[in-house]
């Protein structure tokens, strides 16, 4: 998400776009940004175009159940359709910053779907969240009267982005998805796992560490994640509790919990406690056998890329403290001629403070880039399922259309 945009940076911009092959289109990556630098506040969109009408939905697809969240323009038949994979946050798809995202994107002509994805809720990151993923790209094609092109989006940030490009690797659903935008993603588990536990990072084996300082917050998502596939009851309840306690405090007291662990128990604690990243190999094979099963089903490292048939945009902050921008880099260098990476100096994670010009640039140009692949998409003939008859949770709004 974009926090500032000093108005000289916009006019240097303004006379870059002139020289593209659609200033009109290079005006609207400007007023997207400006839209969402601002958030809920006050921009030059939010004047031009209908409040987006917002609307909680369930729907079924192979006789899966699912509740999601669909943004249509205020006013107007919407351009094209895209998915929008929701953060590991405990707000899910109620999180103010994608409720503010989506809306930026409805404004500019996109329907958003976005998908209920308990486990992400529950800061659990699994592979088989990719289904959930998949199913809201098939539902989104069915009922947007697409055939078999690739006439779907797909956005997703950091952690999700390994389910959702799973997803968009399905057999039925790559042929659907036209480009896959992803902000601070993963490619290696291994690596994620050594920087996360000890800050080194490398963009090969055979290249010098790397220092950074990673935010503690993705090792005890890593554990509150992995604590339920311990299966010792006792070593898992401890575990739980410890990630709860972190999550809450960085700086809470867990002596208590973890004189109380077993082998399991000890096993993970170890990982996570090294400082040593030519430990780290060692310390994964020691883990319980289940751990082990779902970090090897969301390594990307492990899966064919080619299978990805279509655009890959990547942007990574250059100091991102959850995953460290090497990943983006291998990412797109396993996505080979599908991927456009961009490397921005003053993205965090998936926070921008924007100070240069040349990140301003980039930003842009991904923009311009989404923008035009909008362009190229058929418009959606959405007719939305019925809203359900109970409250989205932690919506804080009743699951009917709301502006």
């Amino acid at each position: 998400m974009v926090r500032t945009l000093p108005n000289a940076i916009i006019v240097l911009l303004a006379i870059v776009s002139l020289t593209c092959c659609s200033p009109w289109r290079s005006v609207e990556a400007l007023d997207l940004i400006r839209d969402i630098a601002a958030g809920e506040a006050p921009s030059a969109l939010k004047r031009e175009t209908a409040d987006p009408i917002r609307q909680t939905i369930t729907y079924t697809v192979a006789g899966r159940h699912y509740l999601g969240d669909i943004y249509r323009p205020g006013e107007g038949q919407a351009k094209a359709a895209a998915v929008f994979v929701p953060g590991v946050v405990k707000d899910g798809k109620d999180d103010p910053r994608l409720v503010a995202f989506a809306k930026s994107f409805a404004r500019m002509g996109f329907l958003v779907l976005v998908p209920e994805i308990p486990n992400l809720r529950a800061l659990v990151i699994s592979a088989s969240d990719s289904q959930v993923i998949a199913d809201a790209i098939r539902h989104l094609a069915a009922a947007s009267e697409f055939d078999d092109k690739q006439d779907v989006g797909l956005f997703a940030f950091s952690y999700a982005a390994g389910p959702a490009l799973i997803a968009a690797m399905e057999p039925d659903t790559r042929h659907l998805v036209r480009f896959v935008y992803v902000v601070g993603p993963y490619y290696s588990v291994e690596s994620v796992v050594t920087y996360f536990t000890t800050g080194y990072y490398r963009l090969a084996p055979d290249e010098p560490w790397s220092t950074g300082q990673p935010n503690p917050y993705a090792r005890w998502v890593f554990l509150r994640s992995n604590a339920g596939k311990v299966e010792d009851p006792s070593d898992r309840a401890a575990l739980i509790a410890i990630a709860e306690r972190k999550l809450a405090d960085a700086n809470a007291e867990i002596s208590d919990l973890i004189q109380g662990l077993g082998p399991q128990g000890r096993s993970v604690y170890a990982l996570l406690t090294n400082r040593d990243p030519d430990r780290v190999h060692d310390l994964i094979a020691q883990l319980p056998l289940p751990i082990r099963e779902e970090m090897n089903a969301l390594d990307l490292s492990r899966r064919d890329l080619s299978s990805l048939q279509t655009r890959l945009v990547i942007m990574h902050g250059r100091t991102d403290p959850m995953i460290p921008f090497t990943e983006g880099v291998a990412l797109a260098q396993a996505a080979q001629d599908s991927a456009d990476l961009y490397v921005l100096d003053s993205l965090g994670h998936v926070e921008l403070e924007l100070s240069g010009l040349c990140d301003f640039y980039k930003l842009w140009k991904v923009t311009y880039i989404i923008l035009a692949e909008r362009d190229g998409m058929p418009p959606p003939h959405y007719a939305a399922p019925s809203a359900p008859g109970r409250r989205s949770p932690n919506a804080g709004e009743a699951p009917h259309e709301r502006q």
